[in-house]
């Protein structure tokens, strides 16, 4: 992914459209960016899913469940993910990044039926592991 885009989230109305003899079938990004989201937290190594400032500014206007995930889509047709996080202190980041790879590529193409392309893991930063994740009354430092 284009790391200039990094602060802009692209979450098109629809992504993945099927039709069959009963009528079509449409998958919105912003269900694959909720599937992401969630995949990347069942890894012990997250603490939490990061967003930019411009995010926190577009919050304002859209589901808090996509922050921090950006989904496009290739020239194929394979979804290219995008997901910002904040790790545990103390945990291997390269493999807790490449175990976030792999879940939330299995998970996303377990459940939508459609390839994933790439996951681009962007470490924000690392909390310890006590704190409480954002958005769950977390403490001033």
């Amino acid at each position: 992914m284009n790391s200039d885009k990094t602060d802009t989230q692209e979450i098109p109305s629809i992504s993945t459209e099927e039709t069959n003899s009963l009528g079509d079938i449409k998958i919105n990004h912003s269900v694959v960016a909720s599937i992401v989201r969630l995949a990347a937290l069942e890894n012990r190594g997250v603490f939490a899913v990061a967003g930019s400032f411009v995010e926190g500014i577009a919050d304002i206007f859209s589901k808090k469940e996509e922050k921090g995930v950006r989904v496009t889509e290739s020239d194929l047709g394979n979804y290219l993910i995008e997901i910002r996080l904040i790790l545990k202190y103390g945990v291997e980041l390269a493999k807790c990044a490449y175990d976030v790879q792999i879940a939330v590529k299995d998970r996303v193409e377990n459940m939508t039926g459609k390839m994933v392309e790439r996951v681009d893991v962007v470490i924000d930063g690392v909390k310890p592991k006590e704190a409480q994740p954002e958005g769950v009354s977390l403490q001033e430092e």
